[in-house]
């Protein structure tokens, strides 16, 4: 008898929740043409950060936060 494979929960895999209002609420979605997305990825890779991190980065500059 074969076992079935359980789906791997969602998540923070291997960490513990976070704090109540730590988490993001928000999704964005953008698209952006293969030449933005080279130069993003040039730009992250220089800074030593997630994509994610250098758009909230980049955005929260660009708003004053």
């Amino acid at each position: 008898m074969l076992r079935q494979r359980k789906p791997k929960k969602a998540g923070r895999a291997g960490s513990s929740p976070l704090p109540k209002g730590a988490a993001k609420a928000r999704t964005l979605r953008v698209r952006v043409t293969p030449d933005e997305i080279r130069t993003i990825e040039a730009a992250v890779k220089s800074k030593n950060q997630t994509v994610s991190e250098w758009i909230r980065s980049t955005l929260n500059t660009a708003t004053d936060r």
